[in-house]
């Protein structure tokens, strides 16, 4: 019973994860890629257009760089971003003034997250090297800041640099992928203005070389989940089928229960005690036993989860147990006992006082 909660508590907080970039996201923020693909750039030139259109506060831009550090199995996220923009726009990333002003002012200079930078063993000072895959070479960064969350839900395993200085290497090493980057990200006045925004923008570069498709960010991290929709489904369906194995576990328990208390059953009969005093005694029962199992299931995904966390950071740097879980935990422990009861308190009910007694002895 305690293996079981604990799986599916595990396996609900894989989905929670895998969706906690769509928690995150803000409804202030838009996302403007290439209508194509996000492999297509877009021009460096569509920034100033795009702080134009009425509602945008503030146009920060990136690029994905996919370099690997030491070899495939030790990747992180890295990409090249604007860094004052960005950060502005992301208040939830947070440097120090001090290392934060460093940043700004040294091209080669790099931040990484909390989790990365103790990973690593990393110091401020290192020089980090990056094999490029997408941008072919070794690329050397400075690093000059550790970033952490504002919130416990931040990614801290983030690698980020300055767009800038892979602009200016590519423009002495492929002159014709400079001056691009892989998306825009939009600081809107309002909320609301989200839809009206995103077709302005759309609408600006509409029959050019390179058409743009804007949506708000909750709605760009759905489009990478859909490319997984069915690990997701998968999960869901596994965890939903380890809720059917304690229904029948506590079920069959229960119902075993039952058959050998009803010369019991019958005594208590006898001695008054109606329909509603038995139900409360096998319901009860039932209850006890789900939600003992339940309490030691939640109290032992904790720290299965950060030993799950440590061994697949990679691709999980975040793996939080989340309120919604246990919540769920006891709920499914609720109706467990519910639904395994039924059945042995109608037979309790329903057996007459003088077959329940030719059952003794």
């Amino acid at each position: 019973m305690l293996l079981r909660f604990l799986a599916f508590g595990l396996l609900r907080t894989v989905i929670s994860t895998w969706y906690l970039g769509v928690e995150q996201s803000s409804a202030t923020r838009l996302v403007t890629r290439n209508a194509i693909s996000l492999v297509f750039p877009l021009p460096l030139s569509y920034k100033e257009k795009i702080r134009q259109i009425e509602g945008v506060k503030n146009v920060s831009y990136g690029t994905w760089f996919g370099g690997i550090y030491i070899d495939e199995k030790h990747f992180f996220a890295n990409y090249a971003v604007e860094p004052s923009t960005y950060l502005e726009i992301y208040p939830e990333i947070v440097i120090p003034d001090d290392e934060k002003e460093i940043f700004f002012h040294n091209r080669k200079a790099a931040v990484a997250g909390r989790i990365l930078v103790e990973k690593y063993g990393w110091n401020i000072g290192d020089i980090i090297t990056l094999k490029g895959t997408i941008y072919p070479g070794k690329w050397d960064f400075v690093l000059q800041g550790v970033y952490t969350g504002r919130d416990e839900n931040v990614d801290e395993t983030a690698f980020i640099f300055h767009w800038a200085y892979l602009n200016e290497t590519l423009k002495q090493t492929a002159p014709g992928r400079a001056d691009k980057v892989g998306w825009y990200m939009i600081e809107i006045t309002n909320p609301d203005l989200a839809a009206d925004v995103s077709l302005r923008i759309d609408k600006s570069f509409k029959n050019s070389l390179a058409e743009t498709l804007t949506e708000t960010e909750k709605s760009f991290m759905l489009s990478f989940i859909a490319m997984t929709e069915a690990i997701v489904i998968a999960i869901q369906l596994v965890s939903f089928v380890i809720i059917f194995i304690i229904m029948a576990v506590v079920a069959n328990t229960m119902s075993m229960t039952a058959r050998e208390r009803i010369g019991e059953y019958a005594i208590f009969k006898t001695l008054g005690f109606g329909g509603l005093h038995i139900s409360g005694l096998i319901f009860g029962e039932s209850l006890f036993i789900t939600m003992l199992g339940a309490t030691l299931g939640i109290v032992l995904t904790f720290p299965a989860a950060k030993i799950f966390s440590k061994a697949l950071s990679i691709y999980f740097p975040v793996f939080n147990v989340t309120p919604d879980t246990i919540y769920m935990d006891i709920g499914v422990s609720f109706l467990v006992a519910f639904v395994a009861a039924v059945f042995p308190t109608w037979r309790a009910i329903q057996i007459r006082i003088a077959d329940g007694l030719r059952r003794i002895g």
